[in-house]
């Protein structure tokens, strides 16, 4: 176990460990197809993730997301039509950050679903460039920038991000770093629980659940479902201070992880909030169904109006907000979690 530990903090440190120097670091390629909208995330030329930035997702995005053993973590849906597959809440694809409540517009709820005639009330974050995208051995790094811009055109905030992939054998990360700029007098992030690092999960990462609700089957058809099958879906929240299960909602936590099964393969997705952040320790808006996000600016509803943040920026002034993802083809343990959390914090 020590000798794993150290071996972590040198692979996604980017040190030089006495036992990180000689261990084999999988090639991290970066694929860019400027045609098709995306970036290939490719670890020893397998598919871990892909940066996509279509027309018809409101958001650029992570999509889909991999884990080591090459089973899908991510909802399928809206993206693709898979029997099984929940068909609520079409805006949560992949892995994204955005905010419910931005100058008053919404953007993390807009999507291809909202009419016509609503679409006034939402924001759209679009894809401007790609900065840089550089592979590697262990670690590759795509930067890239956009603009979050109300249903006038007007920009709001111009984004850059920095993703930092890193893999070993049963591992991959993804290090967010996203600086947003003001662009205009003054933008408000008024506290709302729709936000703001978040991943929609496969069905097998979900939490049991009873409930009825409406599904994918296998033509591709919406389903009315009154009873739900749960025979692979073995998903749990645990989070930094020992909370389990869906009691995590609008708790605070230095990190959560959700583990599961999926075709055999345990398998943990562990988000990790950064002390630089604004609201750190973040609320948890993480939910039963397979939505799970760090929400670090809407502390009113999470705390029953106790705090209240709501943060903005004048024209001209910056933030930036640093965000963990770690796959895992095992259920991590506290001790190897907060190893990890421990290296994050002292990047």
């Amino acid at each position: 176990m020590k000798y794993q530990l150290l071996f972590l903090i040198a692979a996604f440190t980017g040190g030089t460990a006495l036992f990180g120097q000689s261990a084999k670091k999988p090639t991290i390629d970066l694929k860019t197809n400027e045609a098709e909208k995306k970036v290939d995330v490719l670890v020893d030329g397998e598919l871990f993730t892909s940066y996509i930035y279509p027309d018809n997702v409101k958001k650029p995005v992570l999509w889909p997301v991999m884990s080591p053993g090459g089973n899908m973590l991510t909802r399928s849906y809206p993206m693709v039509n898979k029997a099984g597959d929940r068909t609520d809440h079409p805006h949560h694809v992949g892995i994204w950050l955005n905010y419910g409540d931005v100058n008053g517009l919404d953007f993390w709820n807009n999507s291809e679903a909202i009419p016509e005639e609503d679409r006034n009330g939402y924001g759209t974050i679009y894809h401007q460039s790609i900065e840089k995208a550089k592979s590697g051995k262990g670690k590759a790094t795509l930067i890239t920038k956009s603009l979050w811009k109300s249903p006038d055109d007007e920009v709001l905030l111009e984004e850059k991000t920095e993703f930092d992939f890193k893999a070993m054998d049963d591992m991959r990360i993804i290090d967010r770093t996203t600086t947003l700029t003001a662009m205009v007098d003054k933008v408000k992030f008024t506290d709302n629980k729709e936000g703001m690092f978040a991943i929609r999960v496969a069905r097998e990462l979900e939490l049991p659940t009873d409930k009825p609700t409406e599904l994918m089957d296998s033509h591709g058809v919406v389903t009315k479902v009154a009873k739900m099958d749960n025979t692979n879906v073995k998903g749990n929240y645990r989070s930094s201070e020992g909370i389990e299960g869906g009691e995590v909602w609008g708790t605070r936590a230095k990190w959560m992880k959700l583990s599961s099964e999926i075709n055999g393969e345990p398998v943990s997705l562990v988000i990790i909030d950064n002390p630089d952040n604004v609201g750190y320790p973040t609320y948890w808006h993480a939910r039963d169904y397979g939505l799970f996000a760090a929400n670090t600016l809407g502390q009113k509803i999470f705390s029953e109006g106790k705090e209240e943040l709501n943060f903005s920026l004048k024209k001209g002034e910056s933030v930036t907000f640093k965000y963990r993802l770690v796959v895992a083809s095992e259920d991590l343990s506290d001790e190897r979690i907060n190893e990890l959390s421990k290296a994050y914090e002292k990047m």
